[in-house]
């Protein structure tokens, strides 16, 4: 286990919100935790307000008060970049970590990790959400090759991007580990509790949509499953947890074309950290409908607070979440995922795969990430 190690990663973090801030914040702690000395270098500018698709790019939330984060990276500034660069160069970090998700991020991180690299001390190490982004852009390509020839290596939290990698580049190391377990959002509720803290009608059970919508993630394949007649005869309802990152309109059309605006909340606000547990917490199932994934920190929290989930068979979802064991593994198909709604009430399997997902999750520990890095570094000398 690497320790007594300077450890920089460079990436979003407060005052940015959203998954990508909350994983590196919680890898940085688990540096810290075993004696590294540990911090990141977050962004002035992540993107453009203008590249922007939600309400805001800020968290509303204090401040971390464990983690040092330093504001210095403009992604649209190439002479930041190059003073960046130099900044951590001079430094020389043991490690640093880069957060990869996005192409438009390949000339900012590919040119600051060249210059780190040329002190002949520090190793880049690059944790890899996408290299193919789920949504195809011109240009995607050239930037992800830019950005894989400026680092020492890789790890991958999903088989397919490891796949994905190798069409970049085959001789640099890489590592397969799944996303940790979001163990951040704080102890679960009871269902009781949660529903009361949302307004929500005891009366009915309810499944769980959680996170940024986008057209990927395959709302629109939920809401048609919700129209099926035997789930409406359910007393259930869909809960919609996350901001519009999307055209909401499409949505708000199905809504309509199949009378669901009394079985589904949508609740559009981004979900700060305090509160991610009550929609969790009231939830008796989380549904991910993807039509296209690598991996989802979303099935990281269902298992967090031990839910029960239905995925698609796209991607690495499907790695994660044993078939009929943790919940089930359904084609991208609306017709599918409400069959497996409905045999999820009529078999009342809430227990048994609560249960099972308490022991599942034991595989996704942060230091399990951190052993990752730790082979790559490895691998590379």
């Amino acid at each position: 286990m690497t320790s007594g190690k300077k450890v920089l990663l460079i990436g979003s973090a407060y005052p940015f919100r959203g998954g990508l801030a909350t994983f590196n914040e919680r890898l940085i702690r688990e540096y810290r935790l075993h004696g590294n000395d540990a911090s990141i270098y977050t962004f002035t500018i992540q993107y453009p307000g203008i590249l922007f698709p939600g309400k805001t790019q800020y968290s509303t939330e204090p401040a971390p008060p464990d983690i040092s984060i330093l504001r210095k990276v403009n992604s649209i500034n190439p002479l930041n970049w190059i003073h960046v660069g130099l900044e951590i160069k001079k430094q020389k970090p043991d490690l640093v970590l880069i957060k990869f998700w996005i192409p438009f991020m390949a000339p900012c991180f590919g040119t600051i990790c060249r210059i780190i690299r040329s002190n002949g001390h520090t190793r880049v190490i690059a944790v890899i959400d996408n290299i193919i982004p789920h949504e195809h852009r011109l240009g995607d390509h050239l930037l992800s090759s830019y950005f894989v020839n400026s680092v020492d290596g890789f790890v991958a939290m999903s088989k397919s991007v490891m796949d994905d990698l190798n069409a970049f580049n085959k001789v640099k190391p890489k590592a397969f580990c799944p996303h940790p377990l979001y163990d951040n959002f704080g102890f679960p509720l009871t269902k009781i509790a949660a529903k009361q803290i949302l307004h929500l009608d005891e009366r009915f059970n309810y499944i769980l949509f959680f996170g940024f919508i986008r057209d990927y993630k395959g709302l629109d394949l939920l809401l048609e499953a919700m129209a099926d007649e035997q789930l409406r005869k359910l007393p259930l309802k869909l809960l919609v947890a996350g901001e519009f990152y999307c055209d909401p309109q499409p949505y708000f059309d199905l809504l309509s074309k199949y009378n669901l605006k009394e079985s589904v909340i949508l609740s559009n606000d981004f979900i700060p950290d305090s509160a991610v547990r009550n929609y969790f917490c009231a939830a008796d199932i989380v549904v991910q409908p993807y039509k296209s994934a690598t991996q989802s920190g979303v099935t990281q929290i269902a298992y967090h607070f031990n839910k029960p989930m239905i995925v698609t068979d796209v991607g690495g979802l499907s790695e994660i979440v044993p078939h009929e064991k943790v919940g089930y593994v359904v084609p991208s198909v609306p017709a599918d995922i409400a069959s497996a709604i409905l045999r999820f009430y009529r078999e009342n399997k809430e227990v048994e795969f609560s249960a099972h997902a308490a022991v599942e999750k034991e595989k996704y520990s942060w230091m399990k990430m951190v052993e990752a890095i730790d082979s790559i570094m490895d691998a590379d000398k």
